[in-house]
């Protein structure tokens, strides 16, 4: 069973994401929290997906994040936010934070970057991406951000293979393999699977 950490001081919007999260995981066990110290006990027992808000009792946004991560390096976190200062946002992105939503986002949304995070990509801000490129971050990085299965997969789309052959040859659903390339080119900063494939091989990925 999959376990899911919400971590929001409001109530509704917690139960708004537990609804968004049950549309991927019906059956997930899912903690609610209200504060960050509260979050950060639970998220000793590891959960599969993390989402958080920054500003929560109990710390400043950095802190309290940056402490979810260490407490749980390996799970996924997707900050649902009304805070877009961008210096804020790009200290999270360098710790790792999978991704970003505004709380105006609908429910959509917030479904298409939970989808993408489990995928192994990362759901960016376009202000956020051009950002990290222009400091250099998206070329630093770049390699360590991609998953080997996505690039298996842009190695495979650079041949002019399609999801369902490329589904076939890593014994994968098309459906996993359509995540796999959205995450790739998010990952990125590509706009099509084209442009994807172009910059990983200027990067040396394929």
């Amino acid at each position: 069973m999959q376990n899911c950490l919400i971590c929001d001081d409001h109530a509704m919007l917690r139960e708004a994401l537990a609804g968004a999260v049950a549309v991927s995981w019906p059956d997930a066990a899912i903690v609610q929290c209200a504060d960050f110290p509260s979050a950060w006990s639970a998220a000793e027992a590891q959960p599969d997906l993390i989402l958080s808000d920054l500003i929560m009792p109990g710390a400043t946004p950095l802190e309290g994040v940056g402490r979810l991560r260490t407490i749980a390096p390996a799970s996924p976190i997707l900050v649902v936010t009304g805070n877009q200062d961008d210096s804020t946002l790009l200290a999270l992105f360098n710790l790792g934070v999978s991704g970003f939503a505004p709380k105006t986002s609908n429910s959509g949304v917030i479904e298409a970057a939970i989808r993408l995070i489990l995928a192994g990509g990362r759901y960016l801000p376009p202000s956020l991406l051009d950002i990290a490129s222009q400091r250099g971050g998206e070329s630093s990085g770049m390699p360590n951000r991609l998953t080997p299965r996505q690039i298996d997969v842009l190695k495979l789309i650079s041949t002019g293979h399609s999801n369902k052959e490329i589904a076939r040859d890593l014994d994968l659903s098309p459906a996993t393999i359509k995540a796999h390339t959205s995450a790739a080119i998010a990952v990125l900063g590509a706009v099509n699977r084209a442009e994807a494939v172009f910059k990983a091989r200027e990067l040396g990925l394929i």
